[in-house]
């Protein structure tokens, strides 16, 4: 059973598995592509983090950033190596997308790289409803770099 809670960043296993992330985004893009937060990002104001754990064990971390104009962003979603293809991202996403949702937000947006190691995850994107899109905020379009956004519906509605 999955245990998914707003983190404060302050444990040893969620800034291990942070320092995981960052390590693999530098390993997996261009000089100047990442756009990935370290520790002092995602403790900014506006910005939220959930870990998911399983029996004790930490198995992924994502995040919801507000950008201020009634969006939000999807960041630092990263699932811990030993919890592969178990649902962790899918039950994160899914917390974030219902933050985004009661939080009234329009649209979840996100930016991520190309190639193998990022099929993965946009797969999930996709498979959730995410379509690819335009830049937004202070990104800069890249031969490297996707954007998807998802409009929010509201229950009901």
């Amino acid at each position: 059973m999955l245990d998914i809670r707003e983190d404060d960043l302050s444990g040893e296993p969620t800034r291990r598995l942070l320092a995981l992330h960052l390590a693999g985004m530098h390993a997996n893009s261009p000089p100047g592509s990442v756009h990935a937060l370290d520790l002092s990002g995602l403790t900014a104001p506006g910005m939220t983090v959930w870990s998911a754990w399983e029996g004790g064990e930490i198995a992924g971390i994502g995040a919801l950033k507000s950008l201020g104009d009634g969006t939000g962003e999807v960041k630092s979603m990263r699932t811990h190596p030993d919890h592969l293809r178990k649902g962790v991202a899918a039950a994160l996403l899914e917390r974030i997308i219902a933050e985004a949702r009661a939080r009234g937000l329009a649209r979840l947006s996100l930016e991520t790289g190309s190639g193998p190691a990022f099929e993965p995850a946009l797969a999930l994107y996709r498979r959730r409803g995410f379509r690819d899109g335009g830049a937004f905020g202070a990104y800069q379009a890249s031969p490297f770099n996707q954007f998807l956004h998802m409009e929010m519906r509201r229950e009901g509605a």
